[in-house]
């Protein structure tokens, strides 16, 4: 006979009782106990925490090794998405996906990773952004070269999924020659190449003031002397602000303004079969991406300063002002209230 639901339990728990009363109960009970036939004495099963063991084994005690793991796993994230979307625009010719869909992807990728890992590292992801903190004494100049390493680490490995991912893709499209140049280039997936109407100087420059936007406008997002965005918020208003940046300034050479972005998957095309012509190409371009964002970062960083957080107000020390008094609060609020008169009735006021 089978027996379900409600009269099931019930069976159990009288034979859990009559084992108890035989005092054959097991330290384990196999079956679920009832609250009820709890309180009489029977124990439950117990679950040990298994996870806990491995917890304490595989966590790391280092606060600057966990905060490099953020960083590595932010960018691996960051970069998952964004060159996922560009190997699915170009693979498909932009029968799956256009430019503003890579734009997206690396947006969404900014706002996942920043909520993965801004509360371990503060979500850097970008070594231009690591050294303005770095400049402006925010975060600990020991930490600069860590966290560069381990976010070029990330964009390097999550590169390296991504060409498994699409490898077929890449092959179909390029005809299995993978190159930098040419209608059927898939270089461009992964790290950022100029424009062939574009100068050295302009590159420069287009990186610079790419970067120095990004700064600029996500500086204020903590400033509690400015308008400071909810913490929650921040993410989100940061991956629009990439978004815009991307559409707007990212048509010259990639709009990278982080090389950490560029550096690790350049890396990953010249080990996965593009060869040294990733870093020779355009005159040995490589190192724009690289160096013109850390540039850009320091000069976004002091246009903050200068013209806007040093001329922000102090926050206020003092007590604030009752509404109603020029007494600060806490002295208004100290006063002793005055003595009822006998025989008046005390009446509330109503706005």
């Amino acid at each position: 006979m089978r027996i379900d639901g409600t009269e099931g339990q019930v069976q159990a728990n009288k034979q859990v009782l009559g084992m108890k009363e035989r005092g054959q109960v097991p330290d384990k009970d196999p079956w679920p106990v009832a609250p009820e036939v709890r309180k009489m004495g029977v124990k439950g099963p117990s679950f040990k925490p298994q996870m806990e063991g491995v917890k304490q084994t595989l966590r790391v005690t280092n606060p600057l090794a966990r905060e490099c793991l953020g960083e590595l796993m932010g960018t691996f994230v960051l970069l998952m998405f964004g060159c996922s979307a560009s190997a699915q625009v170009k693979t498909s010719r932009e029968t799956k996906g256009q430019y503003l869909s890579a734009n997206m992807a690396f947006s969404v990728g900014v706002m996942s990773a920043m909520y993965l890992c801004k509360g371990i590292s503060g979500a850097h992801l970008n070594p231009a952004v690591t050294l303005s903190f770095c400049s402006l004494g925010r975060v600990p100049w020991v930490k600069l070269l860590p966290y560069a390493l381990c976010q070029v680490l990330g964009a390097y490995l999550a590169s390296g999924l991504v060409f498994l991912v699409y490898y077929d893709a890449i092959m179909d499209f390029s005809g299995g020659n993978l190159t930098v140049y040419g209608a059927n280039e898939t270089a461009s997936i992964f790290a950022t190449y100029p424009g062939e109407h574009l100068s050295l100087s302009s590159s420069i420059l287009d990186q610079v003031v790419g970067t120095a936007m990004l700064m600029l406008c996500i500086l204020p997002l903590d400033d509690q002397k400015n308008s400071p965005a909810p913490d929650a918020l921040i993410p989100p208003i940061v991956a629009v602000v990439v978004l815009g940046i991307g559409m707007s300034m990212s048509s010259n050479c990639g709009g990278a303004i982080n090389p950490a972005r560029d550096l690790g998957p350049r890396l990953l095309t010249l080990t996965a079969g593009w060869g040294t012509e990733v870093f020779t190409c355009y005159n040995y371009w490589f190192w724009v991406p690289m160096m013109a964002p850390l540039l850009g970062g320091m000069v976004g960083s002091g246009m903050y300063l200068v013209f806007i957080a040093w001329h922000l107000p102090d926050l206020p020390t003092n007590p604030p002002i009752d509404s109603f008094s020029t007494k600060p609060t806490t002295e208004v609020w100290a006063q002793p209230p005055a003595p009822e008169k006998e025989g008046v009735e005390l009446k509330t006021a109503v706005f």
